[in-house]
């Protein structure tokens, strides 16, 4: 079970993203177990993620209490992967996240090959997740579903907002801010790509796909003609 079970979208639309975890359990494996955390997420370098998450600080694009309003707009937009590997003091949940599969296959097979000794989810399609298990060699050991929303879903956002908003799976990129984004995209505002980065730093996690969502802000713009 994870967070980002409840990305929103159905499985065709989860074809650029795959979030891969590397996760410690309290009194098992926790001891001992911050190089590897670190090595995970290391090695995830070495196969292009997208992003890199602790769960403790975020990810590779992070908010700053230095800084004030006027500096928001010229801020320095290069993902900061150093700082996540760096940071991680304390055992918690790591994450790479990746735009295409051959990526994350291969990632999923060089950390079998590490022998972490650490759970590993992969949250993705079950066929995406499915097609990681067989290149590594292994059986899948479960899989989770997400139910969908229930209830007066009249009331619920447009498809394009939740979309957005879900890939935070602490629920920090707000519906609002996720729209306010995709109508400066639309307005010429903000390019596809700076909207993208200042969703991402709101995302507690660091499991925020910018790939994903840049295609949802460009589908969004392309709309519009």
């Amino acid at each position: 079970m994870t967070n980002t079970l409840h990305r929103f979208g159905d499985a065709n639309s989860f074809h650029d993203d795959y979030v891969i975890f590397a996760i410690p359990s309290r009194g098992k494996n926790d001891k001992g177990c911050l190089p590897k955390l670190k090595e995970f997420l290391r090695l995830a370098l070495s196969f292009k993620p997208v992003n890199l998450g602790d769960a403790s600080h975020g990810g590779a694009l992070r908010p700053c209490k230095a800084m004030n309003p006027t500096q928001h707009w010229n801020r320095d937009m290069t993902p900061d992967y150093e700082s996540v590997i760096n940071g991680v003091d304390t055992p918690t949940t790591v994450a790479a996240v990746f735009d295409n599969r051959v990526n994350a296959e291969e990632f999923v097979k060089a950390v079998r090959k590490a022998d972490l000794g650490l759970c590993i989810n992969i949250s993705t399609s079950i066929d995406g997740a499915e097609q990681c298990c067989h290149a590594a060699g292994i059986p899948r050991h479960s899989v989770g579903y997400s139910l969908g929303f229930e209830g007066k879903t009249e009331k619920l956002p447009a498809t394009q907002v939740l979309t957005l908003s879900t890939m935070c799976g602490h629920g920090m990129v707000s519906h609002s801010l996720a729209k306010k984004m995709i109508d400066w995209v639309k307005e010429g505002r903000r390019t596809p790509e700076e909207a993208v980065t200042y969703m991402a730093r709101f995302c507690s996690c660091g499991v925020f796909n910018p790939s994903r969502a840049k295609r949802v802000l460009e589908d969004a713009r392309v709309s519009m003609k």
